[in-house]
């Protein structure tokens, strides 16, 4: 299981960013949000998804993470300069919590969602899953938190994707973005 920081070091194309995290707790949200500033990239990552090239990591490109503390997902919203929604990461997680350094972290599990601004959710590695589970780097109950969170934002806020722009909308005004 791969642990990912709010910061992102993992992607090492990136070459220059400024961070912000904030501790928020409001009846919107209740754990950790996470803004990336993109200023520099070795190379722009381009993703292809539904025959369409997205830039998803570039100059000018924002990351907002929101981090519920009460569950087993972190969304990362995707933002263009003009703060437009290119695309939303959702990472199913198996828990949860901040580093020595004050960077919260997450533990991967595996299974993503990917969606699109009109509304269309790709569901992403879970092959990446079902090998984890029979190399039994993950337990049997993780495989079926990460499948059953994964349900449950589908049925749930993903069921209406005005709904979940503006609650990101709300999110972003919390770094005044």
């Amino acid at each position: 299981m791969k642990r990912s920081r709010l910061s992102y070091d993992e992607w090492k194309c990136i070459l220059s960013k400024d961070m912000q995290i904030k501790r928020v707790d409001t009846e919107l949200l209740k754990g950790h949000m996470g803004l990336i500033n993109i200023h520099e990239v070795s190379e722009p990552q381009i993703w292809k998804f539904n025959g369409q090239d997205i830039v998803v990591c570039d100059k000018g490109i924002n990351w907002l993470t929101i981090l519920p503390e009460a569950d087993w997902y972190c969304i990362t919203a995707m933002l263009s300069e003009k703060g437009e929604s290119i695309l939303w990461y959702i990472d199913m997680i198996a828990g949860q919590g901040i580093d020595q350094d004050g960077v919260p972290y997450f533990d991967d599990l595996y299974l993503d969602l990917v969606v699109h601004p009109d509304g269309t959710i790709i569901v992403d590695d879970m092959d990446e899953l079902e090998e984890a589970l029979d190399k039994q780097d993950i337990t049997p109950e993780q495989f079926e938190l990460a499948v059953r969170t994964s349900e449950k934002l589908k049925k749930g806020i993903l069921s209406n994707i005005d709904a979940f722009i503006a609650y990101t909308g709300k999110c972003c005004e919390l770094f005044h973005i």
